[in-house]
């Protein structure tokens, strides 16, 4: 058992901290943030997560898990200190690093015996080095220390399970001791282990995420040519996936990626790459599709509906994916803003993720958890996460519940020959196109 502080109760301090609780460690997760500290201790979780608020509940009352904004004392408590604080992107693109250099401070100014400082934060490379450099300055004693990179590769909505059943760890170490101690901490979640040096570690999740994120922006490439030659990208990725060399995962085409990760790790492997001297021009043409594909979903509404002033429109979906409450990079914070000052009455759903919502667009459309309620009385209705209500929606009565049948579907969740036998206008990604009025197929 290992005394462990997490720096930070974000997604991934807390999700970390608290699997490395239920494995027999003494975790102590902190944060400067008394609010979430004290809802912590109330049993309120800051994030939706399935199966998390029952996994810390457990631990909690285990004894193995803990919740304090006396940072100080935890890392002086500490055998090994995680730092699990938020990496935003800077307006040029670029990680910023403020946190993690406030945490490497503040561990130095409190260095009181040999620890292992973890990065848990994805960071640029160099950042291990950096931390080592910060920590030393302020450290009041000379006392020793490792630093050691061990990213996380959690997908939202799944988090409990990728970590307590880990396809691989990845862990860069500035010294055999070190990576032994996070090696074994390991031991239980996988024997996959990945040993590396610090940058290499680093850069691995940059590489990770931004080759996902290729996939995605390639498929949505060919889902927009498909629309041009009349061909249907559903099967073309089935095609395509069923080759052991490329695989099926993230060749779903749609309305693009978004989330805490992908455009923020895809933006910062460029800066990184531009800061060595090398022009990654795969990554640039990346995010320039991922950025034209909101464009274009909004494109075949206005298509199908003409002038969006005064037109009301059902938006289904305001997380960027489903069993979540992160709205980071959403489509829907783009798309809402824009529908409503063309003059559109927006009325949005989703089962979590509303009051993340409000925060960042206000009133900009109406809200409700009823995706019934949402779709009632609308001209269009455009479909941005592909939650299992929606999945599951009764068609026929959605049909009634519109004032014309029309329907953008971002995630393709509905077969064609169904939507065209219920007499929808049915507009999906990299398919073709459903209509029910000749005169709308003619304008088009």
């Amino acid at each position: 058992m290992k005394k462990i502080a997490v720096i930070g109760t974000g997604y991934v301090g807390l999700v970390s901290g608290t699997c490395f609780a239920d494995t027999g460690n003494d975790v102590t997760c902190c944060d400067i943030d008394q609010v979430k500290i004290n809802n912590l201790l109330q049993g309120i979780m800051p994030i939706y997560e399935p199966g998390l608020k029952e996994l810390v509940h457990k631990n909690v009352r285990s004894g193995t898990l803990h919740f304090s904004s006396n940072i100080k004392h935890a890392i002086l408590e500490a055998e090994v200190i995680y730092i699990a604080v938020g990496t935003p992107m800077t307006s040029t693109g670029k990680a910023d690093l403020t946190y993690v250099e406030q945490v490497a401070k503040t561990i130095g100014e409190n260095l009181n015996g040999y620890k292992v400082i973890v990065t848990k934060s994805t960071v640029p490379v160099g950042t291990g080095r950096l931390i080592e450099k910060i920590v030393r300055k302020y450290a009041a004693e000379h006392h020793s220390f490792d630093v050691v990179s061990n990213p996380e590769f959690l997908r939202e909505g799944s988090a409990i399970k990728d970590t307590l059943n880990m396809e691989r760890a990845v862990i860069g170490a500035t010294s055999e001791k070190a990576y032994q101690i996070i090696a074994d901490l390991h031991q239980p979640f996988t024997s996959n282990i990945v040993k590396a040096s610090l940058e290499t570690a680093e850069i691995i999740k940059y590489a990770a995420n931004a080759f996902l994120a290729t996939k995605i922006s390639f498929i949505n490439d060919i889902a927009n040519i498909c629309e041009r030659v009349g061909a249907d990208v559903t099967k073309v990725s089935e095609g395509v996936g069923l080759d052991s060399r490329i695989g099926n995962k993230f060749l779903q085409a749609g309305v693009g990626f978004g989330g805490s990760c992908f455009p923020k790790d895809t933006a910062a492997l460029l800066h990184i790459a531009e800061d060595s001297g090398y022009d990654f021009k795969l990554i640039k043409a990346v995010i320039e599709t991922n950025e034209k594909q909101r464009v274009h979903l909004v494109e075949k509404l206005v298509s199908g509906l003409g002038s969006l002033k005064g037109k009301t429109i059902s938006v289904l979906g305001l997380a960027f994916k489903p069993n979540t409450n992160d709205i980071r990079s959403s489509p829907a914070l783009d798309i809402i803003p824009y529908l409503a000052e063309q003059g559109a009455m927006v009325k949005a759903y989703d089962p979590i993720a509303i009051v993340e919502t409000k925060k960042q667009i206000g009133y900009q459309c109406s809200y409700t958890e009823n995706v019934y309620e949402a779709i009632k009385g609308s001209d269009a209705c455009m479909i941005l996460t592909d939650w299992q209500d929606v999945k599951n929606l009764d068609l026929a009565k959605v049909k009634k519940l519109m004032n014309q049948p029309l329907m953008v579907d971002g995630r393709n969740l509905f077969k064609l020959e169904r939507m065209r036998e219920l007499g929808f206008t049915y507009l999906s990604v990299g398919r073709p196109a459903i209509y029910t009025d000749a005169a709308i197929s003619k304008a088009i």
